[in-house]
């Protein structure tokens, strides 16, 4: 699909990506928005943000006084940097310091915190209603923006998630890099993300579930275009390039 097929339609309010760590939303998502000329919002970032907060300052992610006490005094925010999205907890640029071992299996723990969630998810709405976004998180389409125009689900085999996750730490050079570890704790943060009380990981029903085991992220990307314009979609089966 070409990038003239895109229009500056304003009827189009919001995207919601949800799906599991690995399933390359995030990556889909940025792309997707820069194609459509709509702000990204990573609702992962903001939750990295507040479990490296937690760790910093010794508060359990169990603790809900102190969690709430730290919340009235957290501000998160996205600014770009050289061209590129970066997230700022209270004026700090911590995008490098959010993607460590500890900080991501944290994320995970603090997201089942409904103080957090509520903060963050207060967050996540006043964004969308100033500007059209491309949103990805766990509980975009089902909580968070239950009215988005566009939902997806993207899945994968944790197999093929965990390689993915283990290429790009590899590549930032952060975050575990062994395959194994990184599988365990993909394992780890899904059960976490679909058992939690509070806006699990969950399909909206009116999402359109699309597995991307096989795809790399720009066919994923045309794919997601063609459910957005129908009638403009270029891509068909014989179009879309498999991964390797």
């Amino acid at each position: 699909m070409k990038d003239a097929c895109m229009t500056s339609d304003t009827s189009i309010q919001s995207i919601a990506i949800d799906g599991p760590a690995g399933a390359g939303k995030s990556t889909v998502a940025r792309s997707l928005a820069l194609r459509l000329g709509m702000a990204y919002i990573d609702t992962g970032a903001m939750y990295r943000s507040c479990a490296l907060k937690a760790i910093r300052s010794g508060v359990s992610m169990e603790d809900e006084a102190a969690l709430t006490d730290m919340m009235e005094h957290t501000q998160i925010s996205f600014r770009l940097v050289n061209g590129e999205q970066h997230v700022f907890m209270d004026g700090e640029d911590v995008s490098l310091d959010i993607r460590t071992p500890d900080v991501t299996r944290g994320s995970s723990d603090i997201a089942k915190s409904p103080v957090v969630r509520e903060n963050m998810v207060a967050l996540q709405r006043r964004i969308a209603r100033r500007e059209a976004v491309v949103m990805d998180g766990r509980d975009i389409g089902s909580h968070v923006l239950p009215d988005a125009r566009h939902k997806f689900f993207l899945t994968a085999t944790p197999e093929v998630r965990a390689q993915r996750r283990l290429r790009e730490n590899r590549e930032k050079k952060a975050g575990l890099q062994e395959y194994e570890a990184v599988l365990a704790d993909l394992r780890y943060r899904d059960l976490q993300d679909s058992t939690r009380a509070v806006s699990p990981l969950i399909r909206a029903q009116d999402a359109i579930e699309i597995d991307t085991s096989g795809y790399g992220i720009d066919a994923v990307v045309e794919i997601l275009l063609g459910y957005i314009f129908p009638q403009q979609a270029t891509c068909d089966a014989g179009d879309v390039q498999h991964a390797d």
